[in-house]
Order: C-alpha cells, then structure tokens, then sequence
C-alpha cells in the first residue's frame, strides 16, 4: 500500500471516528450504586473541605491528623505568589505535585528567584529537619503531602 493510498483510507476513516469518539466522550457517566461504606470511603472533589485564607497556602486534611502522631494525608492549595519562609519539618514528608507548578527552594536564606520548578506529576521527598521554603509564583500548586505527625514546622529564616 503507497502512503497516499494510507491517507486517502485515513482521512476516510479519522471523521467516522471522531464522531463516534466525541458521542461517546460526550456522554454522562453512569455508575452503580454508591461503594460499600464496609468496603471503603471516600470523598468526592466537592466534599474536600479547605481551611486557610485565599491569601496563603489552603489545606484539605483527607486521612490522619497532621497535629498528632501517626500518619496523615494533606492537600495543600498554594494560591500565586505566595511562599513559605525557610522552615524544617521533624519527619520525613512525601509529596506529589497534583496540579500546577511547585516552586522549592532550599537554606536559610529567603530568596524566591532561586527556586526550582517541579510542574505537576513530580514526587519530592523532603528530608526532615533539612531546612526549606516553597509556594506557588504566578500560578496555583495544589500538592499531596504524606507523613507522620505530628508536622510541626520551625522557622529556620537567616536574616
């Protein structure tokens, strides 16, 4: 078969197909019955209650308590060009970057324009008691964050 043979039976067939794609895409979602309160539980986006002010970092607690001991599951919503100042955790703490870019930077010295870029998808680990500072520049960064309580964080700023 020639490759204008190929794209002559392409270009036949890509419009069905889209067509059948959008219809299809286009559809609500049907489910079944809720889950098995037994068997899991869950929350939908809308059920995740954010505490925090719109000016500064929000947080959604979705497993745990992060003020006692044990483990705990956070969001934490970091709304555009605000940051955290230079501070350390006592634990380990494991972060996923949901959505956004996550701007971390690493020291004592506050200085924004030095920090690196993790854009949604990146996992970090930040070691505890390692000194650093994080936020959001000009977009939002919302991040999962796993560890184990309790999360208390000392300033560490150099002046």
């Amino acid at each position: 078969m020639s490759l204008s043979m190929f794209k002559r039976g392409l270009f036949r067939v890509l419009p069905a197909s889209l067509a059948i794609v959008m219809y299809f895409g286009l559809q609500p979602v049907k489910g079944g019955s809720e889950p098995d309160p037994n068997v899991m539980s869950y929350k939908l986006p809308d059920q995740i209650q954010w505490k925090g002010s719109p000016d500064g970092p929000q947080n959604a607690t979705l497993y745990g308590d992060p003020n006692k001991p044990g483990l705990y599951i956070v969001l934490t919503k970091w709304t555009p060009h605000h940051m955290s100042r230079p501070h350390f955790h006592p634990n380990d703490r494991f972060i996923h970057v949901v959505s956004g870019t996550w701007w971390v930077g690493w020291g004592p010295k506050y200085d924004p324009d030095s920090t690196f870029p993790m854009p949604a998808g990146s996992f970090v680990e930040h070691f505890g008691k390692q000194i650093h500072y994080d936020g959001a520049k000009d977009g939002e960064a919302v991040l999962e964050i796993v560890g184990m309580g309790p999360a208390t964080s000392t300033p560490a700023e150099q002046k």
